[in-house]
């Protein structure tokens, strides 16, 4: 759309001739989605749509236990350290955001009393700054006031070093935070910053208590009991935890939204697969809610005929790939495998990568395992549209990777398996244990063998795989392999933070325990670039070429093969009305969950 249309129609909804929603809908005719819509509505003074979700009962508690089934279980409950997207649900229980996302990109106040809007004077007109006012009352679960001392703390806690938060990345931006009094708080950005909805904000945003962590910022932040035993502010009190098993809450009294939470208690069970998962929810009844259905649809569809429950779906950005790693992952240096400085003895042959992309069925893999689940992509970012890059494309073709082998020098020896130079095309392909993922890594071992490419299929517990333990070899941070297979959740409906994973000084190190979010490890000194010029462009339009830059950069070099989009998916109780974002965490609205009778 041309600039001149766009804030022709901006000013119609500033000066009331235009409904936000109309406004909404025109965006939407062309490429815009509506939380990128929102974003622009905010950028140019006009408030966010702040509406609570719909919530029936008239009082807290009465609703009984809640029964959550994650087969991916929470390992800990400190969301700086959450490494995965089931920790931060299980953080999400006790720990609140000062805003989250709502399914259509609209801004919802948790600890924020309102959303900074230009009208409300929380945003700077130059991009530079913030001011956040904090909600009154609010207690800590110890009873202790939470106040913008806690606020300016998450900072400081984020950005050291030493602490080794996985949330570092959406701190780093800011200049300072500032206490203005004990209830409002102002983010100074290094630079004019377009999204400012970043730090403080969704599943990077929740806040933790300065004075029980204050101890144990920097070095000593793995020592904290807290890590294990929660204090927040959240719909629900810390009860018990058993990592990798089960973590249990109770109904917060003190809760700052009246009549909130409708459960007394609150139960998440970990482990098992999400088949089981699926059907412990939709035919037994035996829990209320299972996370992420990553499940074949038609075992999906034929559960829910006559079910007790049913599967719900909502757009959003998360991602299944394959990383191809061209770091060594069978050579220590300075004890560490996978080192940012080696190389991998084949995969560093861009001719190999291009190859391997060659050989993914990605359109069986949608049609035979994922269908309402997710579709087929050659990008990283398929979400919002206007972040989609037109340019990636993606083909099945064993023939051709064939011949691009042969061209390379890669021969075919008595066992069928390709070598050069005295090295073989013998990789080690590692994901989780899950069945989709099981299958798919079957599909493309196949395709590989005919282009005389042999994979060892490698399947790791999802507790171990997505672990935050840094003395576990198994864990998805590590890299300890060749290829591997998972999916990256968008957590904002800005790729900013998504596209973070990118950056060199993200790279995953056994200095930072691994929590750094490029696990691949590889760089292009044009993708920092990018990054950079993004953080700090204004014009939508110029922001989102910097993205797409940054996403045929890694796709093109077929370090990071995308598999399918996903739609996010969970498996529901017929009489449990929950509050489902494909942009926050599956719990963003824990508070106001409830039970029809």
């Amino acid at each position: 759309m041309e600039e001149d249309k766009l804030r022709s129609l901006i000013g119609a909804v500033k000066d009331g001739r235009m409904s936000r929603r109309g406004f909404i809908a025109r965006m939407a005719s062309v490429g815009f989605t509506a939380p990128m819509a929102g974003m622009l509505l905010a950028q140019a003074g006009v408030a966010f749509a702040q509406t609570q979700p719909a919530y029936k009962p008239t009082k807290a508690g009465g609703g009984g236990p809640l029964k959550l089934l994650f087969w991916q279980a929470v390992t800990l409950i400190n969301p700086h350290f959450a490494t995965g997207t089931k920790d931060q649900n299980g953080s999400r229980v006790f720990y609140e955001p000062l805003a989250g996302w709502d399914k259509d990109g609209n801004l919802i106040p948790f600890l924020a009393a309102e959303i900074p809007s230009r009208e409300n004077g929380g945003l700077s007109a130059d991009g530079t700054s913030v001011t956040w006012k904090l909600k009154r009352g609010v207690k800590w679960h110890d009873g202790q006031p939470f106040t913008a001392d806690d606020v300016v703390f998450n900072w400081e806690y984020a950005i050291d070093p030493a602490t080794a938060a996985t949330t570092s990345g959406s701190y780093t931006s800011l200049k300072t935070v500032e206490k203005v009094d004990d209830h409002t708080v102002r983010l100074v950005f290094k630079q004019p910053t377009p999204f400012w909805a970043d730090p403080f904000v969704g599943v990077v945003g929740m806040i933790i208590p300065k004075h029980v962590f204050a101890e144990y910022k920097g070095a000593k932040s793995r020592e904290a009991p807290a890590n294990l035993k929660p204090v927040g502010t959240g719909p629900y009190r810390f009860v018990d935890f058993k990592p990798g098993d089960i973590l249990r809450g109770e109904r917060n009294p003190d809760y700052h939204i009246p009549s909130q939470p409708h459960f007394d208690t609150i139960e998440i069970k970990g482990g098992g697969d999400a088949v089981s998962a699926a059907r412990a929810v939709i035919q037994t009844g035996e829990f209320d809610y299972a996370w992420n259905m990553q499940v074949e649809d038609d075992i999906l569809k034929r559960m829910e005929t006559g079910g007790r429950g049913k599967v719900i779906t909502v757009p959003s950005g998360d991602l299944e790939f394959i990383i191809l790693n061209t770091t060594d992952p069978w050579t220590e240096i300075d004890g560490e495998r996978s080192h940012a400085k080696s190389k991998h003895p084949t995969l560093t042959d861009p001719a190999v990568r291009q190859a391997i992309n060659l050989l993914i069925d990605r359109d069986s893999i949608q049609r035979f395992i994922y269908g309402r689940g997710g579709t087929a992509t050659a990008n990283f970012v398929n979400a919002p549209e206007q972040f989609r890059s037109p340019n990636m494309k993606y083909e099945f073709n064993i023939d051709k990777a064939n011949k691009i082998l042969d061209e390379a020098g890669w021969k075919q020896g008595a066992d069928g398996i390709r070598e050069k130079d005295g090295k073989k095309l013998k990789y080690v392909f590692q994901t989780s244990i899950n069945a989709p993922r099981q299958k798919t890594q079957a599909i493309i071992k196949q395709a590989c063998q005919k282009a005389g490419i042999d994979l060892e299929l490698k399947s790791v517990t999802a507790t171990v795989f997505f672990s935050s333990d840094v003395a576990n070899p198994d864990t998805y941070t590590k890299l300890y392999c060749d290829m591997e297979m998972y999916t990256t959740t968008q957590p904002q409906p800005d790729p900013e933070r998504f596209l973070n994973q990118f950056v060199s000084w993200e790279v995953a190190t056994k200095e930072n325990k691994w929590q750094g979010r490029n696990i691949s490890r590889y760089v292009d000194p044009a993708a920092d670039e990018a990054y950079r010029a993004a953080q700090k462009e204004l014009d939508p339009v110029k922001r989102a070429a910097l993205f797409i830059k940054m996403n045929d950069i890694f796709c093109s070099a077929n370090v990071i093969l995308p598999i399918i989009s996903r739609t996010r998916t969970a498996a529901c109780s017929n009489t449990l009305v929950p509050n489902y974002s494909g942009w926050d965490a599956d719990l963003w609205t824990l508070n106001s969950w409830y039970r029809e009778a």
